[in-house]
């Protein structure tokens, strides 16, 4: 692969630039390690009593709001 120089861009023309490059890899072609396999795996298993057990984020949020005034 080429060098390219970015060194004309400003730090916020790289970061735009980094953020468009990784949007553009399909989620599909990002390699998994076997530890990240193993925790959506069980993460999957658990989906069903997760859900269950689940609490709507508005309601965390208000009582967190309460807890931390």
């Amino acid at each position: 692969m080429p060098n390219l120089d970015f060194s004309h861009l400003s730090t916020e023309e790289r970061l735009d630039l980094i953020g468009e490059i990784w949007d553009s890899i399909e989620a599909r072609h990002l390699p998994l390690s076997p530890e990240q396999a193993a925790e959506l795996d069980r993460r999957y298993a658990t989906l069903d009593g997760d859900i269950k057990n689940a609490r709507d984020a508005h309601e965390v949020f208000n009582d967190l709001t309460a807890r931390y005034r």
